[in-house]
């Protein structure tokens, strides 16, 4: 569906029952759908399962409860789309794709080819990208759910007393817990080489859960894996990134600087996961602080 073909779906609804659609939250539908007809229906009618004084007009907020509870309850199509992706063919593509990496020589037209044609990735302007954000959303959660039920963290211990989330502390036992259990138990991932990435997003949502949402971005060839946690109106940037050598540390910063930017921010956060081979485990957890171009990045060492 176009944006207009959204909108004028959802005035059918307001046409049967007073109940109105505002603008933003056409707009929102449309923008986390990208028109997948599915998509668009299930947003649509658990809003207004969500509403039912159909006197109060649909904001944005409605939408993005609705998107929560499509993902949280993995709906027919989404657990149907889910299952696909212990496909070896899919695998080959997604895995880069959240790593932000390039795809492999054994990757085959056909692969694209594939995906494509499940929905699950579409082709825009010469770039291969996941088809929508709600998929973008559901893919590294469901790939981390298990992990993420597993874990024995008591959310709360991360919030401030004036409600704020401390990013930082969150991050400081995290490092704890990888090198205690979760280095082991990310190689339980289907998506293995991804292990560290989804670990991180499982702890991260567990918290999150109890008040915020996480958005994340990742594609092939970006080089790192963003992720934007909004909280009671906080916004806290966090790039994930695999340590490949010595200069890993200042591109990332440089990268996440410039994301900052974009964002209207000052501060954020990069953790890098230290894979070689070589160094030891106090050699791979640290914590730095770097000042670029007017932004704060704190680096962990994972």
């Amino acid at each position: 569906f176009t944006r207009d073909e959204v909108a004028e779906l959802l005035s059918q609804h307001t046409a049967a029952t007073g109940q109105p659609f505002g603008a933003d939250a056409v707009g929102l539908v449309h923008e986390l759908s990208q028109g997948h007809p599915w998509l668009v229906n299930a947003l649509a009618d658990q809003m207004v399962r969500d509403v039912w004084d159909r006197s109060v007009v649909l904001l944005p907020a409605n939408v993005e409860a609705a998107k929560e509870t499509i993902i949280r309850e993995r709906r027919t199509h989404i657990d149907s789309l889910l299952a696909r992706l212990h496909e070896e063919r899919v695998q080959r593509i997604i895995t880069p794709m959240l790593l932000g990496e390039r795809t492999g020589h054994d990757v085959l037209n056909d692969d694209f080819s594939y995906v494509v044609g499940l929905g699950i990735v579409a082709l825009r302007k010469g770039r291969y990208e996941i088809a929508n954000p709600i998929y973008r959303e559901v893919i590294p959660r469901a790939l981390s759910f298990d992990q993420q039920a597993q874990l024995d963290h008591d959310p709360t211990r991360y919030i401030t007393a004036n409600g704020c989330l401390d990013v930082g502390k969150l991050l400081r036992e995290f490092q704890t817990f990888w090198r205690e259990d979760g280095h082991l138990a990310a190689g339980g991932f289907s998506y293995r080489e991804a292990g560290p990435h989804l670990m991180l997003m499982a702890f991260l949502q567990r918290v999150v859960n109890s008040g915020g949402q996480v958005q994340r971005e990742y594609g092939l060839g970006r080089g790192r894996l963003d992720l934007v946690v909004a909280w009671h109106g906080e916004q806290h940037v966090i790039e994930i990134k695999l340590r490949r050598d010595t200069m890993t540390e200042a591109r990332a910063a440089k990268q996440l600087a410039g994301y900052l930017d974009g964002l209207g921010l000052t501060e954020g956060y990069l953790v890098l996961f230290d894979l070689r081979q070589g160094p030891s485990w106090e050699e791979k957890l640290y914590e730095n602080v770097l000042e670029i171009a007017g932004k704060r990045v704190l680096v962990l060492g994972c």
